[in-house]
């Protein structure tokens, strides 16, 4: 079977990690024997070819993607939220393709084509009202880190762009060699494409720097006693007053937050370890195997041995 074929499309401005990030996972199995035959060729192109200035002032050489054929994979990296002259070529080589992608503000520049109407999508969180406002048809999902509808993916920002195409390679080889790239990438974590943009700690230290110490103590003891009243008395408040001014500063309760904390704390012990599920659940601080599998069923879809089959490393 001959490589698939995939192509970036660049332009003026495009973030270098939406272009750099695929496009190592891609063409990682081509190296030093990593895997045969060779699964995938990669091409940089723009509408007019030649040399492409990124946003980090670096360029890329590409060619005139007019000039291409047997596209299998056309990828639209993020950048500039618009970009008219690639939308016009979208929509000519849309029929053409196999699969469309794109990385970042790239949905955007898919949804000005047309491509996108009707479908789910997602994008770079800050840009979600905007890629709604270009086609309200699209459903539009702002915590995604991944979408795959029909023909169609679309990822969250930037560093998003690594796990939308080990997403890419797992749909056209299999798990095991999209787990053979990260781990030569050294990629933490294969997330699935439901999981948040945002990790439990940073979504609750973002809202205000008060909790911040709190919220980092839990990540780091997720098996410790996180009732409402210690937590309370580690910030010197009252069990009520704590429970009050938390919601108001995370956006969330005291409870929620800590479940969220514990769940990636388990999540990252059934990806990262082979230890048998119920020490995953009681260093998580969940504390049996039942409430790990609730929680994770609740929360991502997925029990803990499925989760740990389709994203382990192992």
């Amino acid at each position: 079977m001959p490589p698939r074929h995939v192509v970036f499309v660049l332009y003026p401005d495009v973030n270098v990690l939406d272009v750099a990030g695929p496009l190592e996972v891609f063409s990682q199995p081509g190296r030093n024997g990593f895997v045969t035959p060779v699964p995938y060729r990669t091409t940089l192109a723009s509408v007019a070819g030649g040399p492409v200035r990124s946003s980090a002032g670096a360029e890329f050489a590409t060619v005139p993607l007019a000039s291409l054929d047997d596209i299998d994979t056309l990828i639209v990296p993020g950048g500039q939220p618009d970009a008219p002259a690639v939308s016009k070529a979208l929509r000519d080589w849309q029929p053409r393709v196999r699969r469309l992608a794109s990385v970042c503000t790239g949905a955007l520049i898919l949804a000005a084509a047309g491509v996108l109407a009707g479908r789910r999508a997602t994008t770079h969180w800050q840009y979600a009202a905007q890629l709604r406002t270009i086609d309200p048809s699209i459903a539009v999902d702002a915590d995604a880190i991944y979408i795959n509808d029909g023909p169609i993916w679309t990822s969250a920002g930037i560093s998003a762009g690594i796990d939308l195409a080990l997403a890419l390679v797992e749909a056209d080889h299999g798990h095991a060699l999209a787990m053979r790239i990260a781990k030569q990438m050294v990629v933490f974590l294969k997330r699935p494409g439901g999981q948040s943009q945002f990790s439990a700690a940073l979504a609750a230290q973002s809202r205000d720097a008060a909790f911040a110490e709190l919220i980092g103590w839990i990540a780091a003891h997720p098996d410790a006693d996180l009732r409402v009243d210690v937590l309370a008395a580690r910030m010197n408040m009252s069990p009520r007053s704590f429970a009050r001014h938390f919601v108001t500063a995370t956006g969330q309760t005291p409870a929620a937050a800590v479940e969220a904390l514990r769940l990636e704390a388990a999540c990252r012990l059934l990806t990262g370890t082979t230890m048998p599920l119920k020490r995953v659940a009681l260093d998580a601080g969940l504390g049996d195997t039942q409430t790990l599998r609730r929680v994770l069923l609740r929360h991502r879809g997925i029990g803990p041995q499925d989760y740990r089959a389709r994203f382990g490393h192992g």
